[in-house]
């Protein structure tokens, strides 16, 4: 049970940014512009970021989103599985490795990400604007986990809402749609759901 009520039908963040419209605006925009916006890095490997974060964490809600979310962007579900455990076992390209390494120390606390970490994402041609986006993704998803986590917001009671949820954000990202909250509501009132 959550610390403060909040709506049955809207589990984790969801029901945290509704509580607090005036508060959630400012966050999913900047959400919107990190993690959807102009990059070098693709959506898919923001999202990963946010998930070896968010995994690091222990934050359950966010985490099992976040892969939801990572996995309709790369063939092989596999591969966030391996992220979140071992991140240089993942096929992914030595880049990648080495700024997923940044985001899962700046996960840990800003002071445990080091020169070494840096001028390896570096060597593997990283961009300054590259690590500047992965640490403030990685900030970011470190507040939503502790918002999450910090008020015992409660899971959804069926696993498919975290699909649904990873199908509304590719679709739209990450702004307010007001009518996904409404078909959330009205798929809680209906019999045997």
């Amino acid at each position: 049970m959550s610390y403060i009520p909040l709506e049955e039908h809207l589990p984790g963040i969801t029901g945290l940014l509704e509580y607090s419209r005036e508060t959630a605006e400012p966050i999913r925009e900047l959400t919107q512009i990190l993690m959807r916006g102009p990059s070098t890095l693709s959506e898919g490997e923001r999202e990963l970021i946010a998930t070896v974060v968010s995994s690091g964490n222990g934050c359950v809600f966010c985490t099992t989103a976040h892969t939801a979310a990572t996995n309709t962007y790369y063939d092989d579900p596999s591969l966030c599985e391996m992220a979140k455990k071992d991140i240089d076992s993942t096929p992914l390209d030595e880049k990648m490795k080495a700024l997923l390494h940044v985001a899962r120390l700046t996960g840990m606390g800003g002071k445990q990400v080091s020169t070494e970490a840096i001028d390896r994402a570096k060597k593997h041609g990283a961009t300054d604007l590259e690590i500047h986006d992965t640490v403030l993704i990685a900030a970011l998803f470190c507040l939503y986990n502790r918002y999450v986590d910090g008020l015992a917001t409660h899971l959804p009671k069926d696993a498919s809402y975290y699909q649904e949820l990873a199908d509304r954000l590719n679709k739209n990202g990450y702004v307010r749609i007001p009518e996904a909250y409404e078909q959330l509501k009205q798929k809680k009132t209906k019999p045997n759901s």
